[in-house]
């Protein structure tokens, strides 16, 4: 059995400019390496610390200790039973774990835990390029120096 042959890209495919963002050379050298939070630990100590809503999901940053583990950019993704049915979730967390690949390496900061908490409806169904965007805005928010409340 032959495996399908893909169509070619046209210039006019929204596609084309998605993966050409990630396989840029020059990008992937000097992006620091994105690894998957796994402990319970790691998700509870990100709950404590900064977070930024967005219409599709809630993103939860800290940074890490000197004394923790390696440099590097660590992420999490989770979906409550909120969400639905284990496809719901599951389909939720993949389109998480895509925009994390894509934009986590060129706006996230060395040194630092994100938990990506997707959001009933929302984050399956937001269209995808908008789904990047509420990432990049959230990351921004995020990084920005904090005011203090009077």
């Amino acid at each position: 059995m032959t495996p399908p042959s893909t169509p070619p890209v046209s210039d006019a495919d929204p596609r084309a400019s998605v993966s050409a963002v990630s396989s840029c050379p020059q990008e992937a050298s000097a992006a620091p390496k994105v690894q998957i939070l796994q402990k319970r630990s790691d998700f509870l100590a990100a709950a404590r610390a900064r977070r930024q809503g967005t219409p599709a999901m809630l993103v939860q940053a800290r940074r890490r200790a000197p004394d923790e583990a390696a440099s590097g950019i660590r992420v999490g993704f989770t979906c409550s039973k909120k969400v639905g049915n284990a496809v719901a979730r599951n389909r939720a967390k993949r389109r998480l774990r895509e925009i994390a690949r894509l934009e986590l390496a060129l706006h996230g900061h060395d040194g630092w835990d994100y938990v990506l908490i997707g959001r009933k409806d929302a984050t399956a169904e937001r269209d995808f390029l908008l789904l990047r965007q509420d990432l990049v805005e959230a990351l921004q928010k995020l990084h920005a120096p904090r005011t203090r409340r009077s």
